[in-house]
């Protein structure tokens, strides 16, 4: 996408203007949406992002730049601007390029590289629009969309680097809104994989419909939960965002390299139960947060961050690895060119264990069933977080009883990893988008059903 000889000439300018490092991230994004909305097309949105970020280091300061042109006197004034700001003794330059292209992991069948026409896209998702409408009189409307993405990068740096990527990228969102005439709820479904449309149309317009109505009707009958401190048993998949948000941003160097986490000085340490072991796996495959490369060029892997409770990595991006010794990680992610990567997750899960579902609830006289987790707030640093539970149920006396609502879960990351005291062997996985100061980046959280001996429950009772 960029010539390598404009590429040499921009790093070895910015090498002569002091700087110690520098990079080239070249990025073209193709995107396609379909709305789904009254049961009918609402929108179709597609087009192409283009641009060229610029990274110097300084150190360990860090400057970026970013342009949507591949002119060579654009990118030169880029590090001249930048490189003003701190300027240095010339390094030696003449950077030449070994040029890598990474195996591809992630077999893709019709991305929007080889894409296929709206006709055969549309009908599947009119489908579930109508059975799902067809399960109840009490379902009003059924918003339904998809997004793919491909992406093509090419990373070029003073280390001799040059490397390029494609990838590809598809979700499905599927949800309903629905009232008993007096209350109104919702419910959704939202799977993603690094595939194309072959994803899309794996899926079961059947199962997605009587699952958005099972949820829904529940949370319409569903009673103010009770409040106060109790066991309670988080379920698989999605429920894995606590740990994420909770513990997962605190094992980033982005804050570890600052000392703002709890765990920036607790390596080799036990910082959660013995039954807890958790990863960060870029290479899982077709999963959504997955990756062959990172944003900095470097090959994936998979991080073990807990293993028996013991803290045994972080996630570690080029300038994390400079400020804290630890070895790169593979975890230098970007949403585009217009952000400088940092350390980010990629799929983050806690790893299945050996226990049962089923003992589990039966261990609990009162407690709460978190069926699934929903959105919530997290302090940085801390780890405290406040999280709803959109789909939850009263356990009495070892038995999952009736719904209820209102549920959240607060508490800190660090003492709800040392609450843990049974973890599941039905490991799933759910696909949700980060937000942090390299933008938003796909991610997967997840983890096995979970047993926290005791956690503030806040309720409507």
């Amino acid at each position: 996408m960029l010539d390598s000889t404009i590429a040499k000439e921009v790093i070895d300018y910015a090498l002569l203007r002091g700087a110690d490092f520098a990079e080239i991230f070249v990025d073209r994004q193709t995107f396609e949406s379909i709305s789904i909305k009254s049961s009918n097309v609402e929108n179709i949105e597609n087009g192409i992002n283009f641009g060229i970020g610029i990274r110097l280091f300084y150190g360990t300061k860090v400057l970026y730049g970013y342009t949507n042109s591949t002119n060579k006197e654009e990118l030169l004034d880029i590090v001249s601007s930048l490189s003003a700001k701190d300027l240095r003794d010339p390094l030696v330059t003449a950077t030449n390029f070994n040029f890598e292209k990474p195996i591809q992991n992630h077999f893709v069948q019709t991305g929007l590289k080889n894409n296929i026409s709206l006709d055969q896209k549309i009908p599947l998702l009119l489908e579930i629009d109508r059975l799902t409408r067809g399960t109840t009189d009490k379902i009003t409307q059924v918003p339904i969309g998809t997004s793919q993405r491909f992406q093509e990068v090419e990373i070029f740096n003073s280390e001799g680097l040059h490397v390029t990527d494609e990838r590809n990228y598809v979700r499905l969102r599927a949800s309903c809104i629905a009232s008993d005439g007096t209350i109104q709820d919702s419910a959704g479904y939202s799977p993603g994989a690094m595939l194309g449309w072959e994803f899309i149309q794996g899926q079961d317009p059947k199962y997605i419909s009587e699952k958005l109505a099972k949820e829904v009707l529940t949370k319409l009958k569903a009673k103010p939960c009770p409040a106060g401190k109790m066991p309670v048993v988080i379920d698989n998949g999605f429920g894995g965002v606590i740990f994420h948000e909770a513990c997962g941003h605190l094992l980033e160097t982005t804050s570890v390299a600052k000392k703002a986490s709890v765990f920036w000085d607790k390596m080799d340490q036990m910082i959660a139960s013995s039954v807890v072991s958790a990863v960060d796996d870029g290479t899982n495959q077709n999963y959504w947060g997955s990756i062959n490369i990172d944003d900095e060029g470097m090959k994936t892997q998979k991080t073990q961050l807990i293993k028996d409770g013991k803290l045994t990595s972080f996630m570690v991006d080029k300038m994390g690895s400079m400020k804290t010794g630890f070895e790169r990680t593979g975890s230098g992610r970007r949403e585009n060119y217009k952000y400088a990567p940092t350390s980010r997750m990629r799929n983050t899960y806690i790893e299945a264990g050996k226990d049962k579902f089923e003992d589990m609830i039966a261990s609990i006289d009162h407690g709460i069933y978190c069926a699934q987790m929903g959105g919530g707030s997290v302090s940085p640093g801390t780890g405290e977080f406040n999280f709803s539970v959109i789909e939850g149920y009263e356990i009495k006396n070892g038995k999952i009883g009736d719904p209820v609502k209102g549920a959240t879960l607060i508490g800190t990351g660090p003492d709800a990893l040392k609450q843990i005291s049974m973890v599941s062997d039905n490991l799933d996985f759910a696909a949700g988008v980060c937000g942090s100061i390299s933008g938003g980046v796909n991610t997967t959280v997840g983890q096995p059903a979970l047993k926290v001996d005791e956690i503030l429950v806040g309720g409507g009772k």
